[in-house]
């Protein structure tokens, strides 16, 4: 079988070499990842990794009184469960669909075989590794550091990065999860963007207007995760 569009939707995939894919075609298995389905939840062994292709995947770490903030966001340019080949079979975040789509599904077992055969495969996900760790940590850095508007611009970016169009359907309840503050703070955030002209934002649909302008308008965390990507992976992030 050779490699659809759909397969070359997701950069990892797209970035096999021919003799892996081979091995890898038969054992990925095209899945639906609608809007909130949790993938995995912390301290539960992982069965499956991701790949999305039009999705986009939020991880989480939720406290014990119920709260959460995002850690990291994973679409079309990485995997979902990296833990699985780094030998903790589980972890501590939360990793639940924010955007819906779909995704290419391959069992455990599978991929840590894939990467223990030091490989190609192998030097692929550990720069996709580094990556996430990097979105991770500036993420850390921005949450603490910078303003709430300048956090929603890097949030709305990343998320544009991996979605094709300029629309994404989220409402301000969930962004406010993601980012670990108050609705009412997310609300006039979301304003102040609206009123400037950089995006619309009606019943859960946020359309971004002036991607430029989002990109002066926030902190230096986004440019620092994306330049990362691009020198890491193949093709970068998505767009």
């Amino acid at each position: 079988m050779e490699r659809t569009p759909l397969h070359q939707k997701n950069q990892l995939l797209a970035a096999l070499p021919d003799a892996e894919w081979k091995r890898w075609q038969s054992e990925l298995e095209l899945v639906d990842m609608p809007l909130g389905e949790v993938l995995y939840e912390s301290g539960v062994p992982m069965n499956h990794v991701y790949f999305p292709i039009d999705a986009i995947v939020s991880l989480l770490y939720v406290l014990e009184d119920g709260g959460s903030a995002e850690i990291a966001v994973v679409g079309n340019e990485g995997v979902v469960g990296i833990a699985i080949v780094m030998g903790g079979e589980s972890t501590t975040s939360r990793a639940v669909v924010q955007s819906a789509g779909k995704g290419w599904r391959m069992r455990a077992h599978v991929i840590k075989a894939e990467f223990a055969r030091s490989g190609p495969v192998l030097h692929l996900l550990l720069r996709y590794i580094q990556a996430l760790i990097t979105q991770m940590a500036q993420t850390a850095v921005c949450n603490r550091h910078h303003s709430l508007d300048q956090q929603l611009c890097r949030w709305l970016l990343l998320s544009m990065d991996r979605l094709e169009g300029d629309e994404l359907v989220m409402t301000q309840e969930l962004i406010a999860n993601m980012l670990g503050v108050r609705r009412e703070g997310v609300t006039e955030a979301a304003l102040k963007l609206q009123r400037a002209g950089l995006i619309r934002y009606a019943r859960g649909h946020i359309t971004v207007l002036d991607r430029e302008g989002l990109e002066q308008r926030t902190c230096e965390c986004y440019a620092v995760v994306r330049e990362e990507y691009g020198r890491l992976l193949p093709h970068g992030t998505a767009n």
